[in-house]
């Protein structure tokens, strides 16, 4: 039956706690923050809170890699729970195999952060989310009790390995219609990230020219950040876009479960923009279906799917959120702004990969260059997300929610996420980083100039009261 141990480390904290636990994942500097010890007690908890036989665990390339995953390894063995290694993985094909072979997993990533971070992304059997309100606040609980279940010698957990890219592969693939696929010229800018892996093993077969950037795997990030969704990280896609002549170019992150498009001109493409692509495609092969999008997508994605004969729904910004409203609506498709697009067909679950294909696949049909077929698609102007530090975003987010309900008390407000707030002209929304003291603003009115009036407005009030 085991035993219950008590363990304790110098490096857990409450304090240190709360600067590693996030809203939806585990993430900080290593090992200052984030050591070895602290992976194997997490380890222990996780396979408290899943109650499995086994735990598939997954990682990127980053140096730390290695030892956090053999320490997590140690922690989930010792409560008697076996271990199966994927080894280097993408997190959207961690997510698969958690739904393929019926399993939790855990997933040792850092997204787009920089090299001397990591983290864990953690999850039940078929990719159901593990964030703070679904999970993640009662595995931080067991860590702070130092009160493990810990397993007689004979009775530990086995470790095993699998390779599961192949599968996953051929899981992307299926979302397209092959036999539809034109010769297009993609350019991949796998930023270094488990792209460099996982792409062209989806590509593979497909009728594409492919051609990677940075595609080799290097955790250090020698050429740029992983982090597509800023604008200077595109700068070398966009450029060898032209210089080849290329149809699109993909953009991943770190751990490439995010994809950003750049089209024919080199220009890029916002995820509100893919999302309502795609959301055109999945309602065509699925009519009448809900799709989901986060509340900072453009008004034009809930336009669309509606002039298609979907029900949009919107949701909090992500991925554990948005995954348990899949699962609560039955949605096909859902979308976020920066870059994640699930889909119901994958446990819920995000992936660059398969949003590439399906956009792809829309090119192909329509026979028209992405410069043109983005246009119908892009109704507003937008600012982009705009970061500004404060030392207490909540009461910064309080104050300018009192300040434009006297004001301008017509304006819809809304608390979905952080504030919302709607003219109807024009709206932003004001809410709290999940990683840093940082407030993030998006705002979106009917044209550039008037985004820009607008933003201006917001971001005095923010320094202001910042």
């Amino acid at each position: 039956m085991g035993r219950f141990v008590s363990l304790s480390s110098d490096t857990v904290t409450m304090a240190s706690l709360d600067d590693i636990f996030k809203a939806y994942d585990i993430r900080a500097v290593v090992p200052d923050q984030l050591s070895a010890d602290l992976a194997r007690q997490i380890g222990r908890a996780f396979a408290a809170f899943a109650a499995s036989p086994r735990i598939l665990i997954g990682r990127d390339m980053r140096p730390s890699g290695p030892a956090l995953v053999e320490a997590f390894t140690e922690g989930v063995t010792a409560a008697g729970v076996d271990v199966v290694l994927l080894g280097l993985v993408s997190t959207d094909e961690l997510f698969y195999a958690t739904g393929a072979l019926d399993a939790p997993g855990a997933m040792f990533t850092a997204s787009h952060n920089p090299a001397r971070y990591n983290g864990i992304k953690l999850c039940l059997a078929r990719a159901k989310p593990v964030g703070v309100e679904s999970g993640l606040a009662e595995i931080r609980a067991t860590v702070e009790s130092g009160q493990f279940r810990v397993v007689p010698e004979a009775e530990r957990g086995t470790v095993s390995h699998r390779d599961i890219l192949a599968d996953y592969a051929a899981k992307a693939r299926s979302f397209v219609d092959e036999s539809v696929l034109k010769p297009l010229r993609v350019v991949a800018d796998t930023a270094n990230g488990m792209g460099g892996l996982v792409v062209p093993a989806v590509f593979e077969g497909l009728p594409f020219d492919l051609e990677l950037l940075y595609p080799e795997l290097d955790g250090n990030f020698p050429n740029h950040p992983a982090d597509p969704i800023q604008p200077e990280n595109l700068r070398d896609l966009q450029a060898l876009v032209l210089s080849r002549g290329a149809d699109v170019g993909l953009a991943f992150d770190g751990d490439a479960d995010r994809c950003f498009l750049v089209d024919d001109r080199g220009q890029p493409v916002s995820g509100s923009t893919t999302t309502a692509i795609v959301a055109q495609a999945m309602l065509e092969k699925y009519p009448g279906s809900i799709i989901l999008h986060n509340l900072i997508c453009s008004k034009t994605v809930p336009e669309v799917v509606r002039e298609n004969g979907g029900t949009p729904v919107v949701t909090r910004v992500g991925h554990s959120f948005i995954k348990g409203v899949m699962a609560e609506t039955g949605a096909v498709f859902g979308g976020e702004h920066s870059g994640h697009y699930y889909f119901r067909d994958n446990y819920n679950a995000d992936s660059g990969s398969i949003a590439a294909l399906v956009v792809l696949e829309v090119m192909s049909k329509a026979g028209m260059p992405l410069s043109q077929l983005r246009r119908p698609f892009e109704r507003y102007a937008q600012s982009g997300e705009i970061n500004t530090e404060a030392s207490r975003p909540g009461a910064v987010i309080d104050a300018i929610g009192r300040f434009f309900a006297s004001a301008r008390p017509e304006a819809v407000q809304s608390r979905l996420d952080g504030l919302t707030v709607d003219f109807g002209d024009w709206w932003f929304n004001l809410r709290p980083s999940n990683t840093a003291p940082l407030v993030r603003l998006n705002v979106e009115a009917g044209v550039g100039a008037a985004c820009d009036t607008h933003t201006r407005e917001v971001q005095a009030l923010i320094k202001e009261n910042a």
